[in-house]
């Protein structure tokens, strides 16, 4: 499995099959140096510069070309260019998308809390990480923000570990070294003693109650909203919503940004 460049907007730059390195023109360039990485922000975040000048590493391997999804938290519009606060639950960064010079009016902005799927080239300036993207758009189906977890998940194991332990990956994605592509610590896999605590609160709640609470555990985000949960756990949102009342009385979740945002409480 791969993940070509040159794979369009429709596709995400999926391909099946794999490249078998060949050179691009007489640049004596590897075309896999140019080869669509599904990321989680974390990973970018904590991509190393081998040496000053040099491409980033994602997992050991130069990286250029990404994709990643995330909720717009603010934008700053200027004349040539947006840019973009994107969040994914893993992390915080700024993507800029220039405006197109031949066609300006066509410019599409994102308000705040937007889903997108961004496909951009990664930067560094002054040791931030930033992605300069090719193209923005919105996500309709909340399907896509799972599925491209799960998605750069299996990437990350198969580069790390290779496509057997890909196969088998845990919710951590987490590789030999112990280093995580998601927010450290947690409720899910890893997440120490923090479980027994858990099934203690939960004794006396519903099993719709532990549903909603295990999806929220084992996310990737510090919070988790009623979409969501009705996205990974096929439960309708009346259903979703009557367990996250059971939690909140039981004093086991809390509300954030609003009535339909919830973080569990730490023990």
């Amino acid at each position: 499995m791969c993940y070509s460049s040159q794979g369009g907007d429709d596709g995400g730059g999926f391909m099946a099959g794999s490249q078998q390195g060949s050179q691009s023109g007489g640049s004596g360039r590897n075309y896999a140096d140019d080869t669509l990485r599904p990321v989680t922000i974390k990973q970018l975040v904590d991509c190393k510069e081998p040496y000053p000048g040099s491409e980033l590493a994602v997992d050991g391997l130069p990286t250029t070309q990404v994709t990643l999804v995330g909720q717009v938290r603010s934008s700053t519009v200027q004349s040539i260019y947006t840019t973009y606060r994107i969040d994914d639950g893993t992390g915080l960064i700024d993507v800029k998308k220039f405006v197109d010079s031949d066609r300006p009016d066509t410019a599409v902005t994102f308000a705040p809390d937007t889903y997108v799927r961004v496909f951009g080239r990664l930067m560094s300036y002054n040791g931030k990480r930033t992605v300069t993207a090719h193209n923005i758009r919105a996500i309709d189906d909340f399907n896509e923000v799972n599925y491209h977890l799960l998605e750069a998940t299996y990437v990350h194991l198969a580069l790390t570990k290779g496509s057997a332990a890909a196969g088998q990956a845990g919710a951590g994605g987490t590789d030999a070294d112990g280093d995580s592509m998601f927010v450290d610590g947690g409720y899910g896999a890893g997440g120490g003693g923090a479980g027994g605590a858990a099934d203690a609160r939960l004794a006396t709640c519903s099993p719709a109650a532990r549903t909603v609470f295990n999806f929220m555990a084992n996310s990737p985000g510090e919070h988790t909203n009623v979409g969501q949960v009705v996205a990974g756990t096929r439960m309708s949102a009346a259903d979703v919503t009557a367990a996250a009342d059971e939690l909140l009385a039981g004093g086991i979740i809390y509300t954030t940004d609003d009535d339909d945002t919830w973080a569990i409480f730490d023990m």
